[in-house]
């Protein structure tokens, strides 16, 4: 595509050289510049757009974007167009848009937001909708999916602009009726999304999470930022039981409203729930019908995110039979994933890392296990240091005892963040220890366990790496925890 039409509907402030361009690809990272490319020099939270200038030129960039204070004479590149552009960010994501000639309005698009539940909500809402027929595209904090197939393996909930363009033309090309991307709140604030089409989006949820310097300020600010994905889409389906989701409602004047809720009444409700440690069921109520639905994932917030994606599926017309077969054999990496291992012991991995998610995870495999609940866990650092002691407390008072280690500490001492914790933890009694090492903790763990006892390990879920000081080290749980055993079997040491 030409420049000039790659940056339609977007007002130039100045630039110099040739907008006549033949343009083949865009991205804010210069490592993924190619020939015939257009670079986005932005400036973020740590590095400068600017220095990477000369690094996307030597991959193939032939014009550059830069932000208003960027004196345009100080460029001295030959053969190299220089575009300075108000919004940048924003502006990234309508050249991406254009680039790749608007996917989002050749299919049908969700959008799913909150603060937990986000990726599970997805992963249901492929199942059903591919159960009755559909052929789905799905963007998430794990992976990017068409139908069955793996397009790459995600490292944030949300991509760049650029990405999710790419990924949605990919779609398009490939037959692809509906797409579903994971809208994290960075991403709202970062106009990651801006520009697409959505047709439809859920707003699963909002408790105290990602509130830091580098995030959000406040509640209201994090809430805001959810909410303005909502603001982007025709019908919104939202959980009446949080109370800050119920705001929305209010606060979308023209909009379709798609309800649900356990405790409040709701478009779409469920009653009567059963758990186990590994399901949970209960009456789903429509204004249709009542009928049984089983979730092959435990946990009551498992029956919220059920409700979720059934109002979504229901707007595309989903039948029951669908929808309790797809919901029946749900399973989602990293979500309550009970781990397979030759001593058949009852280890469950999650990401839960709020007060509430913890809390959730915790009360759900406590009234089924017929031993002890062992929990071990950390939390991550560069967050929000206040949800720590709070933490602590509520696995001092669920668990029967806590092994506190290192979660992805990033720039913080995991000393730090775990001597934060038990703050908390001590004000309850519960039985604890610190061993910092995450493998030498779940080793200590294992080696305490028996068959009656549950192992729950939250905090990574499906990340495969642990980061320390800016570096992310390769790091399955899974793995650890099969070779954990298997040396257990080898010295008879269980």
């Amino acid at each position: 595509m030409i420049l000039k039409d790659v940056l339609n509907n977007i007002e130039i402030i100045e630039y110099k050289g040739n907008l006549e361009l033949e343009i083949t690809n865009i991205s804010s990272d210069s490592r993924l510049i190619k020939e015939n490319g257009l670079f986005f020099a932005i400036t973020g939270y740590v590095l400068k757009g600017t220095d990477f200038i000369e690094n996307a030129v030597k991959n193939g960039a032939t014009a550059v974007v830069v932000e208003p204070d960027i004196d345009l004479d100080s460029l001295d590149y030959p053969n190299v167009t220089f575009i300075k552009l108000n919004c940048i960010r924003r502006n990234l994501a309508i050249c991406s848009c254009n680039l790749y000639n608007n996917p989002s309005k050749k299919l049908k698009l969700i959008g799913v937001t909150g603060t937990k539940g986000k990726t599970t909500s997805t992963y249901m809402i492929k199942g059903i909708l591919e159960q009755h027929g559909y052929k789905v595209g799905l963007i998430g904090s794990i992976e990017t999916l068409i139908g069955d197939k793996q397009i790459k393996i995600n490292d944030r909930t949300t991509g760049e602009s650029y990405e999710i363009q790419k990924m949605l033309d990919l779609m398009v090309k490939k037959s692809v009726d509906i797409a579903i991307i994971e809208v994290s709140s960075q991403a709202m604030k970062l106009d990651r999304v801006f520009g697409c089409h959505f047709d439809i989006a859920l707003f699963t949820n909002l408790s105290e999470d990602h509130i830091s310097p580098k995030e959000h300020p406040t509640m209201e600010d994090y809430f805001q930022a959810k909410l303005s994905l909502l603001k982007m889409s025709p019908t919104c389906v939202i959980n009446l039981d949080n109370e800050y989701t119920k705001r929305a409602v209010s606060l979308l004047p023209n909009k379709e409203i798609i309800t649900f809720g356990i405790e409040t009444p709701a478009d779409i409700m469920a009653k009567d729930f059963k758990y186990t440690n590994s399901s949970v069921s209960f009456t789903l109520i429509t204004n249709e019908f009542e009928k049984e639905i089983e979730v092959s994932i435990p946990g009551k917030y498992m029956g919220y995110n059920a409700l979720g994606a059934i109002a979504v599926s229901k707007y595309f017309d989903v039948s029951y039979e669908n929808m309790k077969k797809a919901l029946s054999k749900i399973s989602v990496f990293g979500r309550s994933e009970m781990v397979p291992n030759k001593l058949g012991y009852k280890i469950m991995i999650d990401y839960a890392h709020t007060p509430a998610s913890l809390e959730s995870i915790l009360q759900t495999v406590k009234p089924y296990t017929k031993g002890r609940v062992i929990c071990t866990w950390g939390v991550g650092g560069d967050r929000d240091a206040k949800k720590r002691p709070i933490m602590g407390e509520i696995s001092g008072r669920l668990a029967d005892f806590t092994i506190l280690t290192c979660d992805q500490a990033r720039t913080e001492d995991p000393a730090k963040i775990a001597a934060e914790i038990e703050v908390g933890l001590k004000k309850t009694g519960g039985k604890y220890k610190i061993i910092i090492n995450r493998t030498e903790a779940i080793r200590y763990a294992i080696h305490m366990m028996n068959k009656d006892d549950i192992l729950v390990l939250p905090g990574l879920g499906n990340d495969l790496y642990i980061e320390y000081m800016g570096v992310k080290y390769p790091y399955n749980e899974r793995i650890v925890i099969a070779d954990i055993i298997d040396e257990m079997i080898k010295e008879q040491t269980y």
